[in-house]
């Protein structure tokens, strides 16, 4: 009956119990159990299983179930002993309870009464304070009051000492006890309201008055305004006064400097004058050569008087370039007409030289005093300020093609405080480069034609004119001194001489010397091309007219490209504000049509020469060819001067591969259109003559493949861009020859086959394949008839064009010979 309660009583707490899966592991964790009991996932059967796997094992039953009942046993008591241990477990926490809120109430009462005793510390310990604080601000007041005391007795002393200094000129006491007595009555700016201290603020402002006159007078004595005799040398007193000027109101420092320059340039106003021989431009170097022993006078006998941070070394130099500016803009504007080119240019380059020199010796921190404040020279953007040998640098590096930049050389402070007088009068240089340039214009043309063009040259590259460098070094030449005169409207006036000069160079020495065409005078008869032999000339330009144009293209093409690289430097040289109106795409469109003019000349030479070879064989009587053999000699003539011409013309435009290609394109683009348009001239063409001009056809498209790089030593592949135009013009011309080697019969595939191979619907097309077929005009009729039935509808889109390749393959209805003459092709390949 027992056994039967237990069981319920385990199934009821199996029903019961169901522990999550982190209590599960977190018991694992603590009571580690090898026994399968006290698995989470215990199963009966299984373990059942496990101690009685075999029917023999049934035997030894009641032993374990002894066991099993033996271990229910001890765990019922070992419950039975934590249950009762746990009755009392209640009644001793509340025990414990009661003792902690015991513990908590007597510690309460304990900081109760030890913050009422630091309440009481503090207000004990304020009383203390009390009267400290009371003794500390009584001694911060009679520190004050016995300092401010000591203040009012130095500066009552010093100012009855200033005033007694002052009356006997001791200046040298003065200078370091005057700026003590302005520092001490900075202490009493507060006590102004007080009357003692009002007044001895009064004495002080006196007696810096009187300094003031004091010295103003002592230096008038010293250096009087009238005449221009000097005292043997600086006095101490003088040297003092100018320590107290330091410290006096900045009038009376700058009313000193103004008198001592003025009286130190009064004998440079008198030797000077407008009316003296030396004040013209052609004695210039006087000037600076004066300004320069007077510098070195200064500082032999003046130069301890000032103190150094005056700079009156460098106020002298800019009063002097402010002087001299003025006067040499008044003389030349009363002798403007005197003034020629050589003597403006020495001038400039003198004054451009003495501001260099300025700029070495001195800082130019005086340029921005507001009493000597010059014109300040506009931004210089100009990157040859350098030395005088910088321009020869720059024009060396321009004929070699230097396109980097050089390095941009420091600001001059001083640049342009004299030469910026000039600049009124720069249009008498503007001039004389214009009568320069084009005096080296007629040069050029004279000595072209005293030379003659250039010799053929077996080296790579064809040659540039000589006077293109030469014109070039000469722009950058006067560019350069331009930019050192002014970066204004000088620079833009020189631009426009620029421009009208390279246009006349293109035009009297590049495009003027262009070899002239003249109109053909008869073409070939057969029988002279059967008798051709290989070398004859038949060429209308001689090598040398050939060398010439090629020199004139790759002179042209020079050309451009610095006209360009001058455009860029001309915009880094003048003034932002100028740089929109620097425009030379004139010149280079002009340079651009010379070589387009040349290379249309070449390919007309070669096509011109090519023309007889066409005429005698459109002349020739096709019907009666009887036989397929070798190249005729009209295929023969034709890569005769193409071998004549194209290796000279690639040798001198080695230089410029670009053009050489240009040319052969276009040649391509001539050549191909006319040989097509000979092709249709010959007519009646026989079987056999047909498949004779299709192997010559093929004979030319390999001559044209190759046109880039015949008779040259190293093979070069051919630009696609030309291979494209070779390949798509010559298989129209082999796809024309097919289809009249094609039988006319029947009538329908003739028709489709020639849709098929040349994707031509023009009627005046077709018409002229029959006439090359010798058809009659009764079966022209009705092939025409025929062919616009069948003509397919124009397709829609750009795919329309494309659709039929000119390289699709012959149809079965091709007769055997043209199969055979495809063999014989391959065979010579």
């Amino acid at each position: 009956m027992m056994e039967e309660e237990e069981l319920e009583f385990v199934e009821e707490l199996e029903a019961v119990l169901q522990l999550t899966p982190d209590v599960q592991l977190a018991i694992e964790q603590v009571f580690p159990s090898q026994d399968p009991l006290d698995r989470a996932d215990f199963n009966a059967v299984e373990y059942i299983n496990t101690l009685f796997p075999t029917e023999q094992s049934l035997a030894n039953i009641d032993e374990v179930v002894n066991k099993i009942r033996l271990k229910i046993r001890r765990l019922d008591d070992n419950i039975r002993t934590v249950v009762r241990g746990q009755t009392n477990v209640g009644q001793d926490g509340r025990q414990a309870l009661e003792e902690a809120q015991k513990a908590i109430q007597q510690l309460f009462g304990k900081i109760k009464d030890i913050k009422d005793k630091a309440e009481k510390s503090e207000q004990m310990v304020k009383e203390i304070t009390r009267d400290i604080k009371q003794l500390d601000h009584a001694k911060r007041h009679l520190t004050t009051s016995i300092t401010t005391l000591n203040h009012l007795h130095m500066l009552a002393g010093g100012v009855d000492s200033l005033e007694a200094m002052t009356r006997r000129r001791q200046y040298g006491e003065v200078a370091n006890l005057l700026q003590g007595v302005m520092n001490v009555l900075e202490h009493f700016h507060r006590y102004m309201g007080i009357p003692q201290i009002r007044q001895l603020s009064e004495r002080v402002k006196a007696a810096q008055t009187e300094l003031g006159q004091q010295i103003l007078a002592d230096f008038e004595e010293a250096f009087p305004s009238q005449g221009t005799k000097r005292p043997g040398g600086p006095s101490n007193v003088l040297r003092d006064a100018c320590l107290i000027a330091n410290i006096l109101d900045p009038r009376i420092k700058q009313e000193i400097i103004k008198k001592f320059i003025k009286q130190h340039l009064s004998e440079y106003l008198v030797l000077f004058q407008e009316n003296q021989d030396v004040a013209w431009l052609d004695k210039i170097d006087r000037r600076y050569a004066w300004i320069k022993r007077q510098l070195v006078d200064y500082e032999e006998k003046y130069g301890r008087m000032f103190p150094r941070e005056w700079y009156m070394a460098e106020r002298i130099a800019v009063e002097f370039c402010h002087i001299t500016r003025t006067e040499l803009a008044k003389i030349m504007r009363t002798r403007a007409k005197e003034i020629e080119v050589k003597l403006l240019l020495f001038a400039i380059q003198r004054t451009t030289n003495f501001e260099g020199f300025l700029a070495k010796r001195f800082s130019g921190c005086t340029l921005t005093d507001g009493t000597l404040k010059p014109e300040s020279p506009p931004a210089s953007t100009n990157p040859f300020l350098e030395d005088e040998a910088a321009p020869e640098m720059e024009e060396l590096a321009m004929e070699k093609g230097d396109s980097e930049q050089k390095p941009k050389a420091p600001d001059n402070p001083f640049h342009g405080i004299v030469s910026k007088c000039f600049e009124p009068h720069l249009y008498v240089y503007i001039e004389s480069q214009d009568k320069n340039l084009g005096e080296l214009i007629d040069r050029f043309v004279a000595d072209f034609k005293a030379q003659g063009p250039p010799k053929p040259s077996m080296d790579e590259g064809g040659a540039v004119l000589p006077s293109c460098a030469d014109l070039f070094v000469y722009y950058k030449k006067c560019m350069v001194q331009c930019s050192q005169l002014s970066t204004g409207e000088p620079m833009i006036a020189l631009t426009t001489i620029f421009q009208k000069y390279l246009q006349e160079y293109a035009w009297k020495i590049l495009s003027g010397n262009l070899p002239k065409t003249t109109s053909s005078s008869g073409g070939l008869t057969i029988s002279s091309l059967l008798k051709e032999k290989e070398g004859s000339e038949v060429a209308k330009f001689t090598l040398e007219e050939l060398c010439l144009i090629c020199s004139i293209l790759s002179t042209a093409e020079y050309c451009l490209a610095t006209t360009q690289q001058l455009e860029e430097k001309l915009k880094e040289k003048v003034d932002v504000s100028l740089i929109e109106r620097i425009n030379l795409s004139g010149e280079m469109d002009t340079f651009s049509t010379v070589i387009s003019s040349s290379i249309q000349l070449l390919v007309q030479d070669l096509d011109a020469a090519c023309d007889p070879a066409l005429t005698a064989m459109s002349k020739m009587q096709w019907q009666n060819v009887e036989h397929v053999g070798d190249q005729s000699p009209y295929v023969t003539s034709v890569i005769l001067h193409i071998k004549q011409n194209v290796p000279i013309i690639r040798d001198n435009l080695a230089s410029t591969r670009k053009y050489f290609t240009q040319f052969c394109i276009k040649f391509a683009n001539s050549f191909i259109p006319k040989f097509i348009t000979h092709l249709f001239k010959c007519k009646p063409i026989s079987m056999v003559g047909a498949e004779q001009l299709l192997l010559d056809t093929h004979s030319l498209k390999m001559v044209l493949l190759d046109l880039p790089s015949i008779g040259s030593q190293v093979v070069r592949k051919a630009p696609a861009s030309y291979t494209k135009i070779v390949v798509k013009g010559m298989t129209r011309a082999e796809m024309i020859l097919k289809v009249v080697m094609a039988p006319h019969e029947p009538l329908v595939v003739f028709v489709d086959n020639y849709i098929k191979l040349l994707t031509d619907c023009n009627t005046e097309t077709f018409q002229k394949i029959l006439d090359m077929k010798g058809l009659k005009r009764s079966e022209q009729s009705s092939t025409l008839e025929l062919f616009r039935q069948r003509l397919p509808t124009p397709p829609s889109g750009p795919e329309g064009s494309s659709s039929l390749s000119l390289l699709a393959p012959t149809p079965e209805q091709e007769s055997s010979r043209i199969r055979k003459l495809e063999k014989l092709i391959k065979k010579r390949l």
